[in-house]
């Protein structure tokens, strides 16, 4: 179906996404792990979840305003790590980033950005709160090296991915022989005095630790494990460790053992293990686990405002979209992805009086019915 107007939900934007960007760029978006259950299970185990309202409660003033890692920010809704945003846009995360801070929360940008993260954090107005999302290489000194830029730079936590020690099988990406195109940098690999400098080209000769980036299945740190791997982190930077990728009860604790500062309930969009269980389905017992002892997040499968909804009465403190983003970004660039975070804002905010809430705070469990 062709619209006219703007579009009304997320899932008008994601048509609009998938006919307007080249077929391998969608592809590599959309896609999921071997049969994509997981994927799919991410967005269809909502649904399982009914919403408990109360009625005839004031709900003539309405706030989103919460707290993360002891930060105000307007809403807990964020926007979640993803590579190569200029994939969808030309302006990439730069835009993204821009949307982000008209938004009023949180982004968390990936180590494969298209953006320098100086140039990312650059856009914002002083009061967003960035994130660095980090994989380990088996040379570490490449990661350390983009920690301490972050941390340089003004972003607030880093957030370790701990899913990947080797790249899930992606079979749309595998028939479509997806790469990247060339002319797409990978920024947060070069070197900072380059990249972010006047003189600066996209057609320079790749570096050394681009191209080392661009190869993570062969160069991801596989020996990478809480004992070896966490206190590794700490001795190179005091920003608040976050673990993304949790999905047990058991490694909420070893998160709580290490002293990481949260923990965001992820399995990568249904990209890595097929098969795995939905985000929102093992959200209690990360929740239950964690004990208020560490803060929880989660991203996966998020489509509409109910689904925060559900999320942060099921415990959740703040959750993170990605596609919605992304397919906003192709769009209508730096507008595009906005509208996509508005959308759900509203909608949170829409389900919030409908419940009979009207602030965070009070979303519990309560709100929540499972048949």
């Amino acid at each position: 179906m062709d619209y006219t107007n703007e579009p009304v939900c997320i899932k008008d934007i994601e048509k609009i996404a998938q006919r307007v960007m080249p077929g391998g760029a969608w592809g590599y978006y959309n896609s999921g792990a071997n049969d994509e259950q997981t994927k799919t299970d991410n967005e269809s185990a909502f649904d399982s979840y009914r919403l408990h309202p109360r009625m005839l409660r004031d709900v003539s003033k309405i706030t989103t305003h919460t707290t993360v890692l002891g930060q105000k920010v307007r809403t807990p809704l964020g926007i979640a790590p993803c590579a190569l945003h200029k994939l969808a846009h030309a302006d990439g995360e730069a835009a993204t980033s821009r949307a982000a801070a008209k938004h009023g929360s949180i982004m968390i940008l990936s180590t494969y950005s298209t953006t320098s993260l100086e140039k990312v954090i650059a856009q914002g107005d002083g009061t967003t709160q960035y994130w660095m999302q980090l994989y380990v290489y088996q040379d570490r000194h490449v990661s350390e090296t983009i920690v301490r830029r972050a941390e340089k730079a003004g972003f607030k936590a880093i957030v370790l991915t701990v899913d990947a020690p080797m790249l899930g099988r992606r079979l749309v990406d595998a028939r479509n022989k997806f790469n990247p195109p060339p002319h797409l940098r990978l920024e947060n690999f070069m070197d900072p005095n380059v990249v972010n400098g006047t003189g600066y080209a996209p057609d320079l000769a790749k570096s050394k630790n681009e191209t080392f980036g661009a190869t993570f299945g062969a160069n991801g740190d596989q020996s990478l494990s809480w004992a070896n791997g966490i206190s590794w982190l700490k001795s190179i930077t005091k920003l608040p460790i976050i673990v993304k990728g949790v999905l047990t009860a058991e490694d909420t604790q070893l998160a709580i053992d290490h002293k990481c500062a949260g923990v965001i309930v992820s399995n990568h969009g249904g990209r890595q293990l097929d098969g795995a269980l939905s985000t929102i389905d093992a959200l209690p017992q990360v929740v239950e686990a964690a004990n208020d002892k560490i803060e929880v997040y989660m991203d996966g499968g998020i489509r509409k405002g109910s689904d925060i909804f559900k999320a942060l009465a099921l415990g959740a403190r703040a959750v993170f979209v990605a596609r919605p983003v992304l397919w906003g970004l192709a769009y209508k660039g730096e507008q595009g992805a906005f509208i996509a975070l508005d959308l759900l804002q509203k909608e949170l905010e829409l389900a919030m009086m409908l419940t009979g809430t009207t602030q965070v705070s009070e979303i519990d469990e309560s709100y929540v019915y499972t048949p």
